[in-house]
């Protein structure tokens, strides 16, 4: 049986047509989403998550596409495009009961998580990233042999078939090759979890796939569109991020500061997977994003 977060509830909740989202459920007060990263499930968010039930009502789903949630056939680059997926989580919000909400993403999560910011302004009240950039930058930002840490990007941005053959073929390989290089303490994934992640990735590389390759289509489209409408996240955010510009060669809360007015943006120096390696800090951090007066309060 997979791991699951102790003292949270599960549930099944129909978010679209013929799709439904697995969610952990728990706790009372202003409610926080929290959306994972790759290629892991809701799982990463166990710690954080059990930490803000104590005052928050916290829902922790699997994206489309991963864990225990649906995965629908790409039929064409807006079944994973960000778009598609945080409507998905406003759907799932207001099924519980939530009109508003606040959000915190980590990775893919974020990208999601960004996404639904500038789609659903009025929904989404605070909005919180782990160590992303919005993706129209990250593309920006990667250029020559540097760009080869992100070698998956541009593989899984190939068109259908190829990419999905090569990590089906190898996918413990693939998939536990980022928890291995992407984790500064190992013992922050233990084996039971290490193995759910790998379990829940082995049955979703068509969808992990489509996921990663509307991040080089669709996405980069609607992102573009929104710089060039002058868009902006009008809520309070807060960017928790490694260092990647010095190995790159970019300011990350310039880039940042750019899509959102009121920024805290943190550096650390936790591994990739903070809210496993540092769940103390990243709940302070969400803590205090929460504290925050969203626009037009008073």
């Amino acid at each position: 049986m997979a791991p699951v977060i102790p003292g949270f509830d599960y549930r099944r909740v129909p978010v679209a047509d013929g799709v439904s989202l697995n969610a952990a459920v728990a706790g009372t007060g202003s409610p926080i989403v929290l959306l994972h990263g790759f290629p892991q499930t809701h799982l990463m968010w166990r710690h954080v998550a059990a930490d803000l039930a104590a005052d928050h009502t916290v829902i922790c789903p699997d994206l489309r596409g991963y864990g225990a949630s649906d995965k629908p056939a790409e039929t064409d680059g807006t079944t994973y495009a960000k778009r598609t997926m945080a409507a998905d989580v406003v759907a799932l919000a207001r099924a519980l009961g939530h009109e508003r909400f606040a959000l915190a993403g980590h990775d893919r999560g974020a990208l999601v998580a960004i996404r639904a910011g500038l789609d659903h302004p009025g929904t989404i009240t605070h909005l919180a990233s782990l160590d992303v950039l919005p993706t129209l930058d990250m593309w920006e930002v990667m250029h020559g042999v540097t760009a080869a840490v992100g070698f998956h990007l541009y593989l899984m941005a190939q068109p259908p078939g190829l990419p999905e053959q090569m990590i089906a073929a190898s996918s413990d390989a693939f998939f536990g090759y980022f928890l291995d290089i992407w984790t500064k303490d190992p013992r922050a994934i233990p084996a039971d979890v290490r193995a759910a992640y790998l379990d829940a990735s082995r049955a979703a590389v068509p969808s992990i796939v489509a996921d990663y390759r509307a991040s080089a289509g669709v996405d980069v489209a609607h992102d573009r569109a929104d710089r060039d409408a002058g868009n902006r996240l009008r809520m309070p955010v807060t960017v928790l991020q490694q260092d990647w510009g010095a190995a790159l060669g970019f300011d990350a809360a310039a880039l940042w500061g750019a899509w959102a007015p009121d920024l805290r943006h943190i550096p650390v120096t936790f591994g990739h997977f903070m809210a496993e390696e540092a769940p103390a800090e990243v709940a302070g951090a969400l803590r205090d994003l929460l504290s925050r007066r969203t626009a037009g309060a008073r």
